[in-house]
């Protein structure tokens, strides 16, 4: 299974508008693991970025001014996302500014749905989360992932934090390898248990019985807590059913 997890920022919050992508950041997972391989491209949206939109990534007009056009970089982007599943926090926002930039380019590129499917972890945090907070920033904060390093909205940071946010909401690793094997682990379970059985000459664990001197300082400690707690002494009671 072949995810890529996606972030991008932009000239300002509505594509109507004439709005651009200006970084796209992705980062793979395989099988549930982090191959390290990413996607990271600025880009020069030929028009300026809103000043409100700096503050919050603090990417300017002036830093992207030699940077190359989306049309110069999708071939790379769709090459590196097609067939993958997309894990985006608010898929409509990145999905619509991405179809926007195809769009731009004529008929001949399609749709993102055209190239792989998507997944939205900021519908499926609302699922698991109802009336909390989930944005980013909350659900680090919820699952004890370190963001210490966001000060600003930066597109790869970003996708490499909801990469670690998504494993842990949706479980984690999926495959525990035993003995080392995480070849055999990946693949799945195959449906057959072997029963392993101990040789005949292993030596029996000992089993120490307490003496009456051992019983009975038990008792008396367990008689000590049932008068400080009230007669609530959770042990005595399960010795009394």
């Amino acid at each position: 299974m072949r995810q890529i997890v996606l972030d991008t920022e932009t000239t300002g919050l509505e594509y109507s508008q004439g709005h651009r992508i200006i970084e796209i950041g992705c980062v793979e997972l395989l099988d549930r693991r982090l191959t390290g391989r990413h996607f990271h491209q600025y880009i020069n949206p030929g028009r300026p970025v809103d000043e409100g939109a700096v503050e919050v990534h603090g990417i300017t007009s002036e830093f992207l001014a030699d940077k190359p056009a989306f049309a110069q970089i999708v071939d790379e982007f769709l090459a590196f996302v097609s067939g993958a599943e997309l894990v985006i926090h608010n898929a409509p926002f990145d999905l619509g500014f991405l179809d926007n930039e195809l769009a731009l380019l004529g008929p001949g590129y399609g749709r993102i749905a055209d190239h792989c499917t998507h997944t939205d972890s900021l519908a499926l945090a609302r699922a698991r989360h109802p009336g909390q907070k989930n944005n980013l920033d909350a659900l680090c904060k919820r699952y004890f992932v370190d963001n210490s390093q966001r000060d600003l909205h930066g597109a790869l940071l970003d996708a490499e934090i909801l990469a670690d946010v998504y494993l842990h909401m949706t479980g984690g690793q999926t495959a525990l390898a035993l003995g080392g094997d995480s070849e055999s682990a990946a693949q799945g379970f195959s449906g057959e248990i072997e029963i392993v059985r101990l040789p005949a000459t292993r030596e029996r664990l000992r089993v120490l019985k307490p003496s009456a001197e051992e019983l009975d300082n038990h008792r008396q400690r367990l008689a000590a807590i049932a008068r400080a707690s009230g007669g609530k002494c959770l042990w005595t009671a399960a010795g009394e059913e």
